[in-house]
This record gives structure tokens, sequence and C-alpha cells, in this order.
């Protein structure tokens, strides 16, 4: 066979075509960091929320049906928000590619992508509740850097076709310095911003030098037994790295006690403002209480019990004056997140605080320092706000919450609940004495009996734990004999007002998952 000269040509060519292919899909990349980069670090001087990726990541969790809320819940549990993070940079990363490779310099379709993906910045961050039209900055500029070095990198991957450059698929050396240097910025502008924006408010500094209240209303001691302390059970207390953590904030705020205040307003006599000192002036409380998120399904690990230190709501409600008519606290986060709250179930003398310390410790950054509530009795959605700034009393038929707009029920009473912590699923278990352990809570009802069955058999009483509080979790166990073969336990749990869990399955939404929890084992 012969080979002519055209032949050898086009074979000389297509690896050139293949590095210019690569070296333009990684121009846009990289003009994409730069984007990010750029507008994540003048985000600092605007407002944390104006950086363009968080932005958007925030409008689309504020945007997603109930649904796909529940379904991100439920796959990565509390590794929702990483696993949009990854799917963002996923999709950005395939966009940006493709505006490389389509882009001309007569011809800047790619510069167009970038424009549009610019345009869907601007229009997250200027949607954001606090946000002016300042928030539109950070994306612009950085959607102006990006595009120009997209054309800068994309001109200089493009090699003349009849050029003598060795048939390798490597960009040319030009570009690569470019494309180094331009990734470098943008690497460092976005390191630099999230840095900036962590320690402009010297929050970290603030919660090293914070000092636990002196507490004289301490938590009742726990007493022996409380904690079942079998291998592979919940413990009674959760630490402070397994509490579990759902909530909308992709970006945990860093407010200083410096900067919080709570506003208080609406229905009330007088009008307040709390500053830190106005707070710490006053007498607090020391309590163990189990929260529980509304997301939680039946078996799932979204339950938490923690000891909390802080100030009951209580007696600030009285001191601003709550009209007769007003039915519902509305409180507000520092990044504008709202949940509305029973005014009643803030009065009746449960221990509903303004806790500023968990588990020995001032709160953690991602559980809400230096300020957020606790109420025992309630979903979290409609109770727990983290880096609470504003309360507003009102009515639950003229204000609606965060979640209750996205068809949540508006009061969110904690259902009857248990579940077994071990055996595990499928567990490896051999015949004879088994110990099994779990969890139930009815939290502000508390938890009369718990009862297991093995495959639909008669129900068994658990051996319950001591009840340390109606307000916290309760552990039990329970002895089975167990045979060979594959059996079914199942679990359910009576309050002390006698509800008995509910057999049903449903989901979470509206107002909180039903069902017996089951496991399956095979012993042998």
């Amino acid at each position: 066979m012969t080979t002519t000269i055209g032949d050898r040509h086009e074979a000389a060519r297509t690896p050139r075509r293949r590095r210019h292919l690569f070296s333009r899909a990684l121009a846009g990349v990289i003009a994409a960091g730069v984007v990010l980069g750029v507008g994540e670090l003048l985000s600092v001087l605007i407002d944390p929320n104006s950086s363009p990726f968080y932005a958007v990541g925030s409008t689309t969790v504020d945007r997603s049906p109930a649904w796909a809320r529940e379904f991100a819940i439920d796959t990565f549990g509390t590794n929702d928000k990483p696993a949009l993070f990854v799917g963002m940079t996923i999709l950005i990363v395939l966009l940006a590619a493709t505006a490389g490779i389509v882009e001309r310099p007569r011809a800047p379709f790619g510069s167009a992508i970038l424009a549009v993906l610019g345009l869907v910045g601007i229009f997250a961050s200027t949607q954001r509740p606090s946000a002016t039209w300042m928030f539109a900055l950070p994306t612009v500029v950085g959607v102006v850097a990006g595009i120009a070095v997209l054309r800068v990198l994309t001109t200089a991957a493009r090699a003349p076709e009849d050029s003598d450059a060795e048939d390798s698929w490597l960009p040319r050396r030009t570009f690569l310095l470019l494309a180094a240097a331009a990734a470098a910025t943008a690497a460092a502008a976005g390191a630099a911003g999230r840095y900036l924006g962590q320690q402009a408010a010297g929050a970290l500094d603030n919660r090293r030098a914070f000092a636990l209240p002196d507490v004289s209303d301490r938590a009742a001691p726990i007493a022996p037994g409380t904690d079942v302390d079998v291998p592979g059970a919940t413990p009674f207390v959760t630490s402070n790295e397994e509490f579990y953590r759902i909530d909308t904030a992709l970006r945990v705020p860093r407010l200083t006690t410096d900067d919080w205040q709570l506003h208080i307003h609406g229905m009330v006599d007088r009008e307040l403002t709390l500053t830190w000192d106005d707070l710490v002036a006053r007498t607090p409380v020391e309590r163990v209480i189990t929260l529980t998120c509304v997301s939680n399904e039946v078996g799932g690990n979204l339950a938490g019990n923690a000891t909390w230190i802080g100030y009951p709501i209580k007696d600030i409600l009285d001191e601003a004056g709550v009209h007769p008519g007003a039915d519902m606290l509305l409180s507000t986060s520092s990044d504008d997140f709202t949940a509305g709250t029973p005014v009643e179930a803030l009065r009746d003398g449960r221990d509903a605080i303004l806790a500023v310390a968990m588990n020995g410790q001032p709160l953690p950054f991602e559980h809400g320092y230096p300020v957020r509530q606790v109420v025992p009795g309630l979903y979290g959605y409609v109770s727990a706000t983290k880096w609470v700034v504003d309360w507003e009393l009102t009515r639950f038929d003229e204000a609606e919450a965060y979640w209750t707009q996205r068809g949540w029920s508006a009061k969110g009473p904690i259902k009857t609940a248990s579940r077994i912590d071990v055996p595990a699923s499928f567990a490896p278990t051999a015949p004879g004495p088994v110990l099994v352990a779990g969890t139930a809570w009815a939290q502000h009802r508390g938890i009369a009996k718990v009862e297991v069955r093995v495959d639909n058999g008669e129900w068994q009483n658990a051996t319950l734990a001591p009840q340390y509080t109606i307000d916290t979790w309760r552990q039990w166990t329970w002895e089975w004999q167990a045979a060979s073969g594959l059996h079914t336990l199942q679990v359910r749990a009576t309050d002390l007002d006698g509800n008995v869990q509910v057999e049903e399955r449903t989901p979470p939404i509206p107002g909180g998952a039903t069902g017996w929890h089951t496991r399956s084992f095979t012993v042998s």
C-alpha cells in the first residue's frame, strides 16, 4: 500500500487537532474558574451571599420542590450540601469546556456561554433576601475577567494547521504558561475570598474567646443506666461532631457576639433589641434536650440529644409583652431563613431557650453560633432557628415561614417514633441470645413503652432505660432467642399520653414520617 504526502499530512494534523481540542476545553474550564474566583474575592467586599457560586446554590435550594429536597436528604443525608456542590461543579466544568471548544476569534460562542452563565449568577445573587443591586457586581466583574481569559487562552491554543509543532497531544508552551498563570490566579482569588470571608468578622477568634455562662440552674445528672452502653447503639448524648445538621445555609454564617442582636417586634407591647450584653445579663439555665428533623425517615438518624446552656425564651417574650392575638413567633436567621413557632409552645412551661452552648462548648458555627433556638417537642424546621437575629410576633393566618411556603405543615409537633440501632440490617447473627437495642422519642410527652416483635408475631415488651426527662429520647433493649433462618424485627413505641406509634408508612412531608421501623437478619 502506498502512503501519499496528503495522507502523511492528515496523520500529522490529527494529533494537533486533538491537542487544540483539549487546549480549548481546558481554556474554558480555567476561564470559568476565574469567574468564580474573582466573584468569590469581590463578594468579601459586598456580602458573602453575593458570591456567584453560593448564590446559585442557595437559589437552587430555595426553589427546589419538596420532593427534590427530600430525595437529596434521603440519598445523601447530612452530605446533601457537598453533593450539591459536586453536582454544580461537574455541570460548570462541562459547560465551561464546551465554551472553550466552540470559542472562535470572530465567532465568540464560548464567550456567549460564559455571559449566559453570568446572567444566571446575577439573577441568583440579586434574588437573595437581603440583596441590593451591588450583589450583581462580583458576578459581572468575574464574567468580564473570565471572558478575557477565555479569549487569550483560546487564541494561544490555536496553532497554525501547517505548523511544524511536534505530533503531541500536549498544548503549546505559550498556552501552558498562560493557562498556568490564569489557573493560579483563579485559585488564589477563590482561596483568598473564602479565607477573608471567614476572617473578616473575626468570628473564629471571637468563638475561641467565648466564656461559658456561669450556670446555677444545672441540668439534672444523667442517672446510671440511662445510656444502655450497648456496642453499636446510639449514645444517650450526641457529640457535637456527630450531631445532625440539616439547614438551608450553603455557607455557614460567621457572626460574632459583637455583631449579634435580636430585634423583637410585631404584635408586642414593647419593641426590643437585645444585644449580646443584654442577653448574657440574664439568668442562664442548662438543659438536656433532644432535637429531631422533620425530614427524618422511619429509622433515620436525623435526631440528636445534647446538653444546652441558654436563656428562657418565655422571659424575653414576657418582657416584650405579647399581644393576646399573636399565635406565631416568626424567627429569622442571619441568612434569612425563617421558622414559625407556636407562641403557646414557647410559654407553656417547657424549656424553650436561646442556646449559646452545646455539650460544654460554645455553639459550633454549624449549629448556630453565637445564638440559636432550642424548643422541645417541635421539629426543627418550625422551632430550632440557628443564627437567630429577628423575632416577629404575628399570626399563622397572616404569615408563612420558609418551609411552610413550600408545602410543609405549619406547626410541626414531633410524632412518636422508635428505631432499632443494633443489630444492623443483614448483619451476621448467630443462633441463640441476641441483644437488640434502640432508641425511642416523643419529645415533651415522653416514652411509656417500647415493643418488639419477630416475623409479625406477638408484641414483646422491651426493657426501657431510665427516662431522663420527657424532652429527651429514651433507650431500650430486648433479648431475642434467635433461631436459624431469615427473620424480620419490628419496633413500635407508645408515649406517655397513650399514643401508639402509627403503623402506616408515610413520607416526611408535610409533617413528619410515620411507620414502624423494620430490620431483617439472617441467623446462621
